[in-house]
């Protein structure tokens, strides 16, 4: 009967596990892609004045 279809508590909660993946944003990493290019290129204007003997926080 049934008793041979039933799945385990484990077993359903893989298959849930696997559904909320599927679902998982698949939009936005294009903002984190910015800020991180953002982040890069202030990291590389430091590192540029600092090769070049200048501080860039002395305004």
């Amino acid at each position: 009967m049934e008793d041979n279809q039933r799945e385990t508590r484990q077993e359903r909660r893989e298959k849930k596990l696997e559904k909320k993946k599927e679902r998982m944003q698949k939009h936005g990493g294009g903002l984190a892609r910015i800020y991180k290019e953002a982040i890069l290129k202030q990291i590389n204007k430091l590192r540029n004045d600092k090769e070049k003997g200048k501080d860039s926080r002395e305004v």
